[in-house]
Order: C-alpha cells, then sequence, then structure tokens
C-alpha cells in the first residue's frame, strides 16, 4: 500500500504538479496520485496564475499536508535522505537550494508568457524581452552548473531537486522553440530522456485541452 498521496492537478498545464510529482518519485517515497479537476474553480486560477498562492500539489503523509513545492522537497529530504534529492557536498548542496529558490519563486516574465502545454509546439513564437531575459538567466545557471559539475545533470552524474524544478522550463523550451546552445540542448534531451518525466508527458498528452486560454497564441 503506498504510503502517501499526491494531490496533483492537470498533467499537461500544471508545472508545479510537475515539479511536485518528480520530486516525490525522486525520494522513492511510494505515494498514489489524487487528481484535482483542473476545471474547479480554485485550480483553474492556478494554472491561470490568478491565485496569490499555488495549492496544488499537495502531498499527504503521516497525517500532514504539504502544498509548498520547496516544502515537499525538504520535507522528502528529511523523511527519505538515501534518495540523496540534494548533493553531498555542502558547497554544492547551497547551490543547488538557491537555484532552486529561485525557481521557485522567479521567472514571472516566462511563466506568464510561455505557459506550459505539453500539447503544443510552437516554432517561430515571438518571446517577449522579459521573458527573454529570464531565459538567458536560466541559461547562465545551467552553464554554471556544467562547468562546475560537468553534468549530464544540473549537479553532475546524479539527478537532484534541481533537474525537477527546472525540469517544466526544459518542457517550455521545447515547446516554443527556444534557440539553445548545443550544452543547453542536450539537457534538455537528457531530462525528457529521464523514465518519470517521459511517463508524466505521455500521460499529459493523453489529457484533454480544457483551458482556452492557455491554447491561445499571442
Amino acid at each position: 500500500m503506498a504510503e502517501a498521496t499526491l494531490l496533483i492537478s492537470s498533467k499537461n498545464y500544471s508545472s508545479w504538479c510537475l515539479r511536485g510529482w518528480l520530486i516525490a518519485r525522486l525520494s522513492g517515497l511510494p505515494f498514489v496520485e489524487k487528481t484535482v479537476d483542473p476545471t474547479d474553480p480554485a485550480a483553474r486560477a492556478e494554472l491561470l496564475l490568478q491565485s496569490s498562492s499555488i495549492l496544488v500539489p499537495t502531498l499527504i503523509h503521516d497525517g500532514v499536508s504539504i502544498w509548498d513545492t520547496l516544502a515537499i522537497a525538504e520535507y522528502l529530504n528529511e523523511l527519505r535522505p538515501e534518495a540523496e534529492m540534494l548533493p553531498k557536498d555542502r558547497h554544492a548542496r547551497a547551490r543547488c537550494r538557491a537555484i532552486s529558490g529561485e525557481m521557485h519563486s522567479g521567472f514571472s516574465a516566462l511563466r506568464s508568457s510561455l505557459p506550459m502545454n505539453l500539447h503544443a509546439h510552437r516554432p517561430g513564437f515571438a518571446i517577449w524581452s522579459a521573458a527573454r531575459a529570464d531565459i538567458e538567466r536560466i541559461l547562465t545557471i545551467w552553464d554554471e552548473c556544467f562547468e562546475t559539475w560537468k553534468g549530464p545533470y544540473l549537479f553532475g552524474e546524479k539527478l537532484s531537486l534541481a533537474d525537477a524544478m527546472y525540469a517544466p522550463v526544459v518542457t517550455r523550451f521545447l515547446t516554443y522553440d527556444v534557440a539553445l546552445n548545443a550544452r543547453a540542448a542536450r539537457y534538455c534531451r537528457d531530462i525528457m530522456a529521464w523514465p518519470d518525466m517521459a511517463e508524466w508527458v505521455a500521460a499529459a498528452k493523453e489529457e484533454p485541452q480544457e483551458i482556452t486560454e492557455l491554447e491561445l497564441e499571442f
């Protein structure tokens, strides 16, 4: 029997649910998924970035509900330290937390103008300057990690919390045909080949396209 429940909404549109789900998978904690209807007003507001709080995903375990993605990660890291979701090295661990936190709280222009949509492919999409600045910052973060920890993932040979946090960005780069250097493009291929990621994407593509506002091209 699974030890936990993870509440998620749309696999196609929800970058935060993807992060929470990948983090839970990285931890190795058995869990069952429970899907919140993405047309529910609260879930819809979150997907459209109209909510002041992101309450899905929520991890329910041992009588406790945890809804913030980084809080879920820290809880699971304490519960399952053997999973090594954070690097062993103290300096690498600090950097992992820093860039995960930057992803958690930043890049609002990228989120709003390039929403996650795994059904879509929009080559030639016009990217506004604010979103382009976010993209450049993300590519700088990645390049610094590759220079220091040599890849293939952000902190070396092992997937980490940071890879889960940036995985939805990979899908955005592919959906909107963002120009990437060779190393970033290779990282995107490696993330998309991650078996858990491939499982999520396959399920997302089976979902109906229900959020009209996120299907508009602008």
